[in-house]
C-alpha cells in the first residue's frame, strides 16, 4: 500500500502521525510525506522520502510580543490561514503530485489534503492533534472550506462529513476530549507513546512553551523562570531552536536550561510539568500520570487549558497578566495537593488501556 502522510504546520502536527507512518513503513508500506519547506529536513532525518506543499508557518525565529490570548482570534487564524489559504495551497499542491498514493493519511487541519484525496477519488485518514476536540468548529471554517470545495468541482458539505468520512484516529484519552464534541463513528483512539509512570528521584519540575509559540511570548520565559527557580527542586527549561539559553544570564546549580530536549528523556523523571497546554506537551504530561501548570499562549491551548480544569489535573494561569509570585504559587499547591497527580493518573490509565500504532495501521489497510 502506497500512503501520503500530509500535515499542515511544524512539529505539534507531524508527531501524533510520525509514531502511525512509521508503524505502516516497518510492516512493509510504502510511506512518503509532504509537509511546509521548514520541516522536509526534519522528517527527511526520522528516515522517510519528504517534499515541500503549501505555505510555511515556521516564522524563521522572530521574535514577537506577547499577545492577549484570545478565542475569537485563534478562531480567525484556523478559518483564514488553515481553512482557507493553506487548504487552498495544500490542495493544489497535492493535486499536482505524481505518488498516486492509495491512501492519504493526514492531520486533522490539513483540509487540502482532505480535499485533494476526495478529488482523487482515494480514501483517507486523519490524525487529531487537538486534544480537546473543540478547537475545529462547523461554525468557524465552515462556510470557508464549502468555497474551496466548490472550486475543485466538489458538491457542498454542509455538515462538514469531509472531517471525518473515512476513519479518524485519536492518540488521547478519551476523557480528555470535550463532551460537547464526542468523537464521529469512524473514530477510534489509539496510544502512540509510551505510557510510563513518572519516578522522580528529586523534586524535578519541567517548563516548556513548546517549538512554535516559545517565539511569540514576550518576557513570559523571564517570568515564569523567576518564579520557578526560587523552589527547592531541580528546574529544567527548554527555550526552543531559536533563543539562545544565554540570554537568561547565569543560573544555579538547580536550574538547566536548554535549547531542546525530547520529552521522553525529560518526563519519566519529573514531578510537575509547566506548559502553555499545547497538544502534545499535555498529551506527554498525561502519559507520565503527572499534574501540570498550564499557560495557554493561543490555538488549541486556550480550550485544552479549560479541560484541564474541568478534569483537575493541574492550574490554569494567564500568559498576560501572571507574575512570578502566582507561578510559584500555583506549581506549589499542584505539586503539595495529590489530588492533581490522580487526576492525571487516571488519564494515564486511560491513555495505557488504549490500542497501538499496529491496530492503527490495521484500520488503514481496512481502508483499501
Amino acid at each position: 500500500m502506497r500512503i501520503l502522510s500530509s500535515f499542515v504546520g511544524g512539529r505539534g502536527h507531524w508527531g501524533p502521525m510520525e509514531p502511525i507512518a512509521r508503524a505502516a513503513l516497518d510492516v512493509g508500506h510504502t510511506v512518503g510525506v509532504t509537509c511546509q519547506q521548514s520541516m522536509v529536513e526534519q522528517v527527511r532525518k526520522a528516515g522517510f522520502d519528504a517534499w515541500r506543499s503549501g505555505p510555511d508557518y515556521d516564522g524563521g525565529g522572530i521574535r514577537r510580543p506577547l499577545i492577549k490570548p484570545n478565542q475569537d482570534h485563534e478562531d480567525e487564524g484556523l478559518r483564514d490561514g488553515f481553512a482557507d489559504r493553506a487548504a487552498r495551497m495544500r490542495a493544489a499542491d497535492l493535486l499536482k503530485m505524481e505518488w498516486d498514493p492509495d491512501l492519504i493519511l493526514c492531520d486533522e487541519m490539513d483540509f487540502g489534503a482532505m480535499i485533494a484525496a476526495e478529488k482523487l477519488g482515494v480514501p483517507y485518514a486523519s490524525v487529531l492533534n487537538n486534544a480537546s476536540g473543540s478547537f475545529i468548529r462547523h461554525s468557524v471554517v465552515g462556510e470557508t472550506l464549502n468555497e474551496v470545495r466548490a472550486e475543485h468541482g466538489l458538491p457542498p458539505d454542509p455538515n462538514l462529513e469531509m472531517l471525518s468520512r473515512h476513519l479518524v484516529l485519536s492518540p488521547f484519552p478519551p476523557s480528555l476530549r470535550h463532551p460537547d464534541f464526542p468523537l464521529p463513528p469512524t473514530g477510534h483512539t489509539i496510544r502512540i507513546q509510551d505510557v510510563v509512570e513518572a519516578k522522580p528521584e528529586e523534586p524535578t519540575i519541567y517548563f516548556t512553551l513548546g517549538t512554535i509559540f516559545n517565539t511569540e511570548s514576550g518576557d513570559l520565559f523571564t517570568r515564569v523562570l523567576d518564579g520557578l527557580r526560587e523552589l527547592q527542586a531541580r528546574l529544567i527549561v527548554t527555550v526552543g531552536p531559536h533563543i539562545d539559553p544565554a540570554e537568561f544570564g547565569t543560573q544555579p546549580a538547580h536550574v538547566q536550561i536548554e535549547k531542546f530536549i525530547p520529552q521522553h528523556e525529560i518526563l519519566p523523571q519529573c514531578s510537575l510539568v509547566v506548559s502553555h497546554g499545547g497538544s502534545g506537551s499535555m498529551t506527554g504530561t498525561l502519559a507520565h500520570g503527572l499534574p501540570t501548570v498550564l499557560i495557554p499562549l493561543g490555538a488549541d491551548q486556550i480550550v485544552n487549558s479549560q479541560r484541564c480544569a474541568d478534569l483537575g489535573f493541574g492550574k490554569v494561569l494567564n500568559a498576560f497578566t501572571t507574575t512570578p509570585d502566582e507561578v510559584r504559587e500555583a506549581a506549589v499547591e499542584v505539586l503539595d495537593n495529590p489530588s492533581y497527580r490522580q487526576a492525571a493518573a487516571r488519564l494515564r490509565d486511560e491513555l495505557a488501556a488504549q490500542p497501538d500504532t499496529s491496530y492503527a495501521v490495521r484500520l488503514l489497510e481496512a481502508l483499501t
